[in-house]
């Protein structure tokens, strides 16, 4: 599942059924003013085993946190690797912020990497 700023600047999700391009041919790197992107990566483990049901609810907790946030403008679900990516805009501590949200709805899930604007 991907989830990418559009026009207006609501999130829309999409659900690819086709094998998804690697991440770095996707992943934006700097926004619409040309500013660098920061991203986190999360590890879920064993969310491709789980029931869909499960799935789904992560998914959409997922997606409505991320959708608090206007310095959001991508995020992937990766269900073959268990691992949510998130591109933001910088703020300070925002990082974390969404790390945290996202831990209180999907308690299994780890930051496991994560790249700040320098």
């Amino acid at each position: 599942m991907n989830i990418a700023r559009r026009e207006g600047g609501a999130l829309k999700p999409g659900l690819e059924i086709q094998p998804g391009l690697p991440l770095w041919k996707v992943v934006p790197t700097r926004d619409d003013q040309g500013e660098r992107l920061c991203d986190f990566m999360m590890f879920i483990p064993q969310l491709k085993t789980r029931q869909q049901v499960y799935i789904r609810h992560a998914q959409m907790h997922i997606a409505k946190v991320l959708s608090r946030y206007g310095e959001v403008v991508f995020a992937n679900i990766n269900l073959e690797l268990n691992v949510l990516w998130v591109s933001h805009r910088h703020r300070q501590g925002l990082m974390i912020e969404i790390v945290n949200m996202i831990r209180t709805r999907v308690p299994e899930a780890v930051l496991v990497a994560h790249n700040t604007r320098t």
